[in-house]
């Protein structure tokens, strides 16, 4: 489980792929320094299990298997060398939930419309799937790219969040340009929420 509150920009090495999978490498300086092969890293909100490292632990790449199931549900296989990725370890036990509950379960991707900027944060409005629209709830929490946001507007195929400047600064949504994807995660409650409410209406 995640936070969704991203602890480092790591860099993307290479993305081989190998028939309906690929092998991704990330280089970081922050989050390898303490993590053992089997240990889960959300990458742009992408729940992916290490399965090599290499170099020193200030600057160490970490090796992921992605499979055909997520390179099809989110946006990892279009990633390049040199590309910027959000990268958060797994929440401790003990540890605080800044953000919110985040599976690196991607539900699909969705696609920068447009943002406006500020004086002190931007506004990006972002379109989505018409089947995940019904989960994205105004004051609600969303992931994109693994960034945990509380959503300040919806419409029927979109909604806008507010980037502060911390979060422009330490995520690649402060890069972001209209046109570009990004995953996206709804609430896990507004999901069992939908699932609970079908299964009493099935039974009644």
């Amino acid at each position: 489980m995640f936070t969704g509150i991203i602890e480092e920009l790591g860099e993307v090495v290479a993305l081989e792929a190998h028939g309906d999978s690929a092998v991704l490498r990330v280089r970081t300086t922050v989050v390898g320094e303490d993590i053992p092969i089997g240990a889960s890293i959300a990458v742009n909100g992408v729940c992916l299990t290490v399965i090599d490292r290499s170099g020193e632990s200030d600057r160490r790449d970490l090796d992921f298997d992605v499979m055909g199931e997520t390179l099809k549900r989110s946006v990892v296989g279009g990633l390049r060398s040199g590309e910027l990725v959000n990268l958060e370890r797994a929440v401790r036990v003990d540890g605080r939930l800044d953000g919110h509950v985040v599976q690196g379960h991607v539900d699909g991707t969705g696609v920068v419309l447009a943002r406006s900027s500020g004086d002190r944060f931007d506004i990006v409005r972002f379109g989505l799937p018409a089947d995940l629209a019904r989960y994205i709830a105004e004051k609600g929490s969303v992931a994109v790219d693994g960034v945990s946001l509380t959503v300040i507007a919806v419409g029927d195929d979109w909604f806008e969040v507010g980037l502060i400047p911390q979060t422009l600064r330490a995520t690649t949504l402060g890069r972001k340009a209209a046109g570009d994807p990004v995953n996206l995660e709804v609430d896990v409650l507004a999901k069992y929420t939908e699932r609970l409410l079908a299964a009493g209406r099935n039974r009644s």
